[in-house]
């Protein structure tokens, strides 16, 4: 049996899941040649001296493997279709809540008040998605079952199954132009950083809702400031930022347009991890490619 480290804040959680899955020979980052572990924790090893012959992140996002002086000459895999159900999840509960006040209505309920409101729909609106990956399709799927005009971005503009319409990155303003619902599921890459900025933020209809799952680097939060404090743009839903926790300084925590939640959108239960993983681990044993393989020169 290979020997496996585990790097995480919950290694007494993921050894127990791992030994019902038979596999029980754990240890040091030194002496074993496959990691699972979160990233930050493996850049911590990666920097003393340690190096694998795979690293299994327990997170989609790997920005802190990516940094300029660490080794990247072993494989390295993310966890991957298992967001997609809480994406969306977390997507339509922000639109449905305000497009239909529940907000306000609570808050009438402990005044005892007995007022309607009138409401709109998610029927017809367009809904942009910066992105096209499994994330993207899942959320599209939600949308469709709403009745909504999906429209995805992705880097050449090439086809993808669910959307009605795909536009390349160069014409992305064409597409936020049209935009009802603006979400962005992109990965923290050198292309995607402040990807919307002052330039593309101002294609965004003033009616518009803005959603980040992705990464908080894809946003230029000064500008979208900006925008907001201007009338020119609805509101932000915001799940990730470039610094977190989030300073408490930052006028985002008491911005009336702002909805903000402390990265929580889509979380990797360790049962689903460990799962994916034991999968990836046949394949390593077999000698076959892996599932799920990050490309360092691409940041995913």
């Amino acid at each position: 049996m290979i020997p496996i480290a585990l790097l995480t804040h919950h290694n007494d959680r993921f050894a127990a899941l791992l030994e019902t899955a038979g596999i029980t020979q754990l240890a040091t980052p030194s002496e074993a040649p496959i990691w699972l572990a979160e990233p930050a924790l493996a850049a911590e090893a990666l920097r003393q001296g340690s190096k694998p012959q795979w690293l299994a992140s327990t997170y989609a996002g790997i920005e802190p493997l990516m940094a300029a002086d660490l080794a990247k000459d072993y494989q390295l895999t993310n966890v991957r279709g298992i967001f997609g159900p809480l994406m969306a999840q977390y997507v339509f509960a922000h639109l449905l809540s305000r497009l239909r006040h529940l907000p306000r209505y609570a808050t009438q309920q402990e005044q005892h008040l007995w007022q309607p409101h009138s409401y709109g729909s998610l029927q017809g609106q367009t809904l942009v998605l910066l992105g096209t990956g499994d994330i993207a399709r899942h959320i599209a799927s939600v949308a469709a079952a709403f009745g909504m005009r999906i429209i995805g971005v992705n880097r050449r503009g090439h086809a993808v199954d669910g959307f009605e319409r795909i536009v390349a990155l160069p014409d992305l303003n064409h597409a936020l132009a049209l935009a009802d619902v603006l979400v962005s599921v992109l990965p923290s890459t050198p292309q995607s950083h402040h990807l919307l900025n002052a330039k593309t933020l101002a294609a965004l209809p003033s009616h518009a809702t803005l959603i980040n799952v992705g990464r908080g680097s894809v946003l230029d939060i000064d500008a979208l400031l900006a925008r907001l404090d201007a009338g020119q743009l609805a509101h932000a839903v915001l799940d990730v930022f470039e610094s977190e926790p989030l300073p408490q300084d930052s006028p985002l925590w008491q911005h009336p347009q702002v909805s903000l939640t402390p990265h929580v959108a889509a979380t990797s239960f360790p049962e689903q991890v460990v799962r994916l993983f034991v999968d990836n681990l046949r394949r390593f044993e077999r000698s076959e490619r892996l599932q799920h393989l990050v490309d360092f020169t691409q940041g995913y």
